[in-house]
């Protein structure tokens, strides 16, 4: 009888979880989201970067293609929608130049499109994150 006591005491004490013990998993928990949280966050800055980046080359060979062909570029004017139809009735137009319309930037605005531009024949602006003109971090201008 004795022994049977004993099991049962052993037994309800062994039920469940205490207070303690589930404050602690909470805690290193926690301590994991807080450390990991950041790095992941981070990680999509750089992939949004990297994504307007790859969009901005696509659109570069798509304009050397369309001046291979017209002989130029397009204007300022006639913007990136050059690539997608024909914008002043040229014979020597050969497009459309991109497989699908004009993406916007990752952070969801159109890209800019000036030609001719300072130093080179054009130039596409992602304003980044913040969509204003400069910037430091997941708020820097991309450019080609």
């Amino acid at each position: 009888m004795l022994k049977a006591k004993g099991r049962q005491y052993f037994q309800k004490r062994n039920a469940g979880f205490t207070l303690l013990e589930l404050l602690v998993v909470v805690v290193i928990i926690g301590l994991l989201a807080s450390y990991v949280g950041p790095k992941y966050f981070a990680q999509i800055g750089k992939s949004e970067a990297a994504v307007a980046k790859a969009q901005i080359t696509a659109f570069e060979k798509a304009l050397d293609t369309y001046r291979i062909d017209v002989g130029r570029f397009p204007t300022t004017e006639e913007g990136l929608a050059g690539l997608l139809e024909n914008p002043s009735a040229n014979t020597k137009w050969n497009g459309p130049y991109l497989k699908k319309s004009i993406p916007v930037d990752p952070w969801g605005r159109p890209y800019r499109y000036l030609s001719p531009a300072k130093d080179k024949d054009f130039e596409i602006i992602s304003y980044g994150k913040d969509g204003q003109a400069g910037g430091t971090g997941d708020d820097a201008d991309i450019s080609n």
